[in-house]
């Protein structure tokens, strides 16, 4: 299982957020450049970044820092955040992602998505994040009647063959995975899924990798990296 540390940007700064909620957010580093530097030099391969002022914008925000990170590191980096439209995405992977994470759209508009998978094969995720096991869009700051797991299981016949799942209510808190949501997104698709939210310990990662189905290929940590509960050496070793 894959490591991806994270990078959420808001207001030029790398943050964290509780559940989702703008008004509990903790800044751990002014620039993102240096978080991302910080997490190459410990041996990282992949990061996932998050523009959350473009999640909220409806549209990229920190375009310029996205293009600084991807330029600083040797490796790639996967992007979301307001990605609702095919010039967002383009502006994105010209910035230097590798991969671009769709929310908000993908459920919105299955024109778009179709269009997406079609002009970036191999290189769109599609994001599908729940409060309640509902989804979630726009930032989280709209839920939803539509259950995750049905979402999941309709977007993969649509095409999509990568997800990143959150279940918002554990995002941020350091109290555990969604283990029981994450069981039934897993087994709604045959599609490979990058799990995250609520890491706080080596336990959770050895957990996740116990237990997690096989097409879950990697988890996305944040905070317990950033408050150093665990090293990324440490977690590396715990998901092998």
């Amino acid at each position: 299982m894959i490591l991806y540390p994270a990078i959420d940007i808001r207001d030029g700064h790398a943050v964290r957020l509780v559940e989702g909620d703008y008004d509990r957010e903790t800044v751990f580093d002014a620039d993102p450049v240096d978080a991302a530097l910080r997490f190459a030099e410990a041996g990282v391969h992949v990061l996932h970044v998050v523009d959350l002022d473009g999640a909220k914008a409806g549209e990229p925000v920190n375009l310029k820092t996205i293009r600084r990170i991807a330029d600083a590191v040797p490796f790639p980096i996967q992007v979301g955040g307001g990605l609702r439209d095919a010039d967002c995405v383009a502006d994105v992977l010209r910035a230097g992602a590798e991969h671009v994470v769709i929310g908000t759209a993908a459920m919105r508009d299955p024109e778009f998505l179709a269009a997406m998978l079609k002009a970036h094969p191999g290189r769109i995720v599609v994001s599908v994040d729940a409060r309640d096991g509902k989804v979630s869009l726009a930032g989280w700051t709209e839920t939803s009647d539509v259950e995750a797991a049905d979402a999941v299981a309709d977007l993969t016949a649509r095409g999509v063959e990568r997800f990143l799942f959150t279940p918002i209510e554990v995002d941020g808190t350091l109290t555990g995975p969604g283990f029981e949501q994450l069981a039934k997104v897993a087994a709604a698709t045959s599609a490979s899924i990058i799990y995250s939210g609520g890491v706080g310990t080596l336990e959770d990662l050895v957990r996740l990798r116990a237990e997690a189905a096989p097409n879950v290929e990697g988890v996305i940590v944040g905070r317990a990296l950033y408050e150093k509960r665990f090293t990324v050496d440490e977690a590396v070793a715990a998901l092998t």
